[in-house]
């Protein structure tokens, strides 16, 4: 939740900016957005052929050092403080914690992978790695890339489409904004991760991916 357009939420950390122009910063900002979805489907294939997958903050790190990579001074690293998300109500926990909270994150989707479906894990994944905030820029795109990574791996599939859940992210937020705070508010009258913690995301994710698959079948068949 952290791109810069009107009515979208941001969290940058201004003195980690590296790029001040917005020109510069769009160009970087789509070449990185290129090589960040070749660096998921890398992955993905990686994590398909090399079974058992295990989720590892390494891997976090290196999908939001790719997002944010010359644009950023701490791109590929935890947050070192606080932050604050405009036009949300979260308050994302403190920089010292982070670690553990990812870890903990990583571990919920290892422990659950072969008890829960593809849909939770990735709908789990999108909605907490929000909620941590682990960095100073690129966490909107952090929690989709790695999000749809785990929906891929644990399908065992690349998905063909022309739009991509993440893409359809971009395109229309406001129900992944209402899905990340039907999470949060589960969240904050509960002890733990109740099993219908995400199911607002479920939804949402069902249905994109529902969307991409039929825009597959469209240019099969156009």
């Amino acid at each position: 939740m952290d791109e810069h357009d009107d009515g979208v939420r941001h969290s940058q950390a201004e003195s980690a900016a590296i790029v001040s122009n917005p020109d510069e910063r769009a160009r970087l900002e789509a070449a990185n957005a290129l090589k960040q979805a070749q660096l998921v489907q890398d992955m993905v294939m990686s994590g398909i052929e090399r079974s058992p997958f295990k989720l590892r903050p390494s891997k976090v790190l290196d999908l939001n050092r790719c997002a944010i990579q010359g644009l950023d001074a701490y791109a590929g690293n935890w947050r070192p403080g606080d932050v604050e998300i405009g036009k949300s109500k979260h308050q994302p926990p403190g920089a010292h914690l982070v670690p553990e909270l990812v870890e903990e994150m990583c571990d919920y989707v290892n422990d659950n992978w072969a008890r829960r479906n593809s849909i939770h894990l990735a709908s789990f994944v999108m909605w907490r790695l929000n909620w941590i905030h682990p960095f100073t820029d690129g966490n909107g795109r952090t929690s989709r890339a790695v999000s749809y990574l785990v929906l891929s791996v644990h399908a065992g599939a690349v998905f063909p489409g022309r739009q991509t859940i993440p893409e359809q992210v971009v395109a229309n937020r406001k129900p992944y904004y209402d899905a990340l705070e039907s999470a949060d508010a589960k969240f904050s009258e509960s002890e733990g991760f109740p099993d219908d913690i995400v199911s607002g995301m479920e939804d949402l994710m069902s249905a994109m991916l529902a969307k991409q698959l039929k825009g597959a079948f469209d240019s099969a068949t156009e």
